[in-house]
């Protein structure tokens, strides 16, 4: 990309020789747990909150999240000397709060989920004067995530023959949507993958029509956007877009496994992303005949988080565990 953000790292791309083994191809992990704030978002966030800085007539920024948007927002704005008010929603981990203040953050909290709390930072934003930041719908956003197909491309010795990456409201897959468009890999499959209860993009699809979900009952909060953002829905209507659903169980496996043989701890919402290998999606595809058999190099968005932590992965356990499953 000719311009960077400043505040993201080009994270590693690791093989995971496990994952390759599960699936028969070489499987490539792209780290993005690596960067400063714990996640992808910095990427997008931090290239935004520059263009808000730039303009020099911001009296702060905003933003609504359920976590790592926040962040990437609190520490981008602490770099550029900018206010920054956090609004969450009370579904977000103690933990997170308390790693927004700790990036000078002011942090307020409003109502049960994430579309509840961005109804209050847009209130805020009007009264107060302040910069919204989106957490997925705006295309610096999407420019500034777009950066990680740059790197693919870069360190990839040939186009990979499918990428995998979880589904929130959409942001990340519009910037790998953007990103292969501008690299010429087009025609790369992208597997978009969310949870039961938090899964507003594969609604989308089934109706043929952006729907709002009554309520996000997934536990991977950081999905849990009610509506998927407009451009990801024009994104996911493309033949290369494949829409998958795990549940919440499905995504905790695959957060445990992923740490037994990477010893890396993600959170749930990429647990989602994992599943897609570990609980035999990929192979499904492929027999199926809606992926290529055998399949190119298979790449993993990891995209990291900074909700989880060992207290946060025992609760998760007992939670989803608890649950009836089928």
């Amino acid at each position: 990309m000719s311009k960077q953000t400043g505040f993201h790292v080009v994270t590693p791309l690791l093989e995971s020789t496990a994952m390759s083994k599960q699936i028969g191809t070489t499987v490539y992990l792209k780290m993005e747990g690596s960067q400063p704030t714990g996640s992808f978002k910095i990427r997008g966030i931090g290239y935004m909150c520059q263009n808000v800085a730039s303009s020099n007539k911001s009296k702060g920024v905003i933003c609504s999240s359920g976590g790592n948007a926040g962040m990437a927002t609190a520490y981008a704005a602490r770099k550029l000397k900018l206010p920054a008010t956090i609004v969450l929603p009370s579904s977000t981990p103690q933990l997170v709060a308390q790693k927004l203040k700790d990036q000078g953050a002011m942090v307020k909290v409003a109502g049960k989920v994430w579309d509840d709390a961005n109804a209050e930072a847009l209130r805020l934003a009007e009264s107060e004067g302040l910069t919204v930041i989106h957490p997925f719908n705006h295309p610096l956003v999407w420019k500034g995530h777009s950066s990680i197909v740059h790197e693919l491309k870069a360190s990839l010795p040939s186009k990979p023959g499918a990428i995998v990456v979880s589904i929130g409201g959409g942001g990340l897959f519009c910037g790998i949507m953007e990103g292969l468009d501008e690299v010429g890999w087009g025609d790369v499959p992208v597997l978009c993958m969310e949870t039961v209860g938090a899964d507003c993009l594969s609604v989308a699809l089934k109706a043929r029509d952006l729907v709002t979900l009554p309520d996000i009952t997934s536990e991977a909060t950081c999905l849990g956007a009610k509506t998927a953002c407009q451009q990801a829905f024009e994104y996911s209507k493309r033949p290369n877009a494949i829409s998958e659903v795990v549940t919440d169980l499905q995504a905790l496996e695959a957060v445990e496994l992923f740490l037994d043989e990477e010893r890396v701890l993600v959170e749930l919402a990429c647990g989602a992303s994992l599943a897609a290998v570990y609980s035999g999606v990929i192979q499904r595809l492929q027999e199926e005949g809606r992926l290529p058999k055998p399949l190119d190099s298979l790449v993993m968005i990891v995209c990291g988080g900074g909700s989880m932590n060992l207290a946060q992965l025992q609760h998760l356990q007992a939670v989803i565990r608890k649950r009836p499953h089928l």
